[in-house]
């Protein structure tokens, strides 16, 4: 009976699908997280650029 519950846990792959699903997550994550970082800089002036177009045209 315990040798049963044993090869049953030993041969239980339903875990690794999840845990893969996790690295795919992460890896995306990560890959999000560094173009974000990499074309911050051209955000920010264009947000800069349209705020001061905004400020401009209030005046």
């Amino acid at each position: 009976m315990k040798l049963e519950k044993l090869r049953d846990f030993l041969g239980d792959e339903s875990g690794a699908t999840s845990i893969e699903y996790a690295l795919i997550a992460g890896i995306v994550s990560i890959c999000i997280v560094a173009s974000l970082t990499h074309i911050s800089g051209s955000i920010q002036g264009t947000f800069n650029s349209v705020g001061t177009t905004l400020t401009t045209a209030v005046k």
